[in-house]
């Protein structure tokens, strides 16, 4: 069952992806951008990781999708509605692609018994490492260890595109 779970996480994430690159409007990509990233934080939680899944939800899927969205209120990019009632042709056929393929997933769980096989009798390693520091020691002993300098490169750079952002808003007033 866990099997059959991640492949619809995973499909919904992918197709929330898609979604973002071919949406037309940017509020539409900005929902399917949230689409993605909730169903990559089902995902974490079908691997235990608990906390990732948490602050996947809260800061990504929630403030900075927050701040996307008043980045396209500044913005006021105008839209015209009627083009998307057209649309609804490709809403079904959405619907038709994934009920197709979460029916193979389903078929292949039915006959194999996993859709993602392996044996579970023998911890992996990562279990070991979590039992001995846990979730959140395994997480931030390489992030402040041997990712310190692109941790730290990375706050800068998000540091320097909200300044960024602030100076292209005050310009345009």
């Amino acid at each position: 069952m866990p099997g059959l779970i991640f492949f619809i996480l995973a499909s919904v994430a992918i197709g929330g992806a898609l979604g973002v690159v071919f949406g037309r409007t940017p509020v539409a990509s900005l929902l399917f951008m949230i689409a993605s990233l909730a169903s990559t934080a089902g995902i974490y939680v079908l691997l235990e990781a608990h906390f990732l899944a948490a602050i996947q939800i809260i800061v990504y899927a929630g403030a900075i999708m927050v701040l996307f969205l008043f980045v396209i209120m500044l913005l006021n990019l105008g839209h015209d509605y009627k083009k998307d009632i057209r649309g609804a042709l490709a809403v079904l056929l959405g619907f038709a692609v994934t009920g197709a393929i979460g029916g193979l997933l389903a078929t292949r769980v039915m006959i194999e018994g996993s859709a993602l096989g392996g044996d579970e009798s023998m911890p992996s390693p990562l279990d070991i490492e979590i039992s001995e520091k846990g979730i959140i020691g395994v997480i931030a002993d390489p992030l402040f260890h041997s990712y310190l300098v692109a941790f730290e490169f990375t706050g800068i750079l998000l540091f320097v595109a909200i300044v960024g952002a602030l100076v292209l808003a005050k310009r345009s007033n």
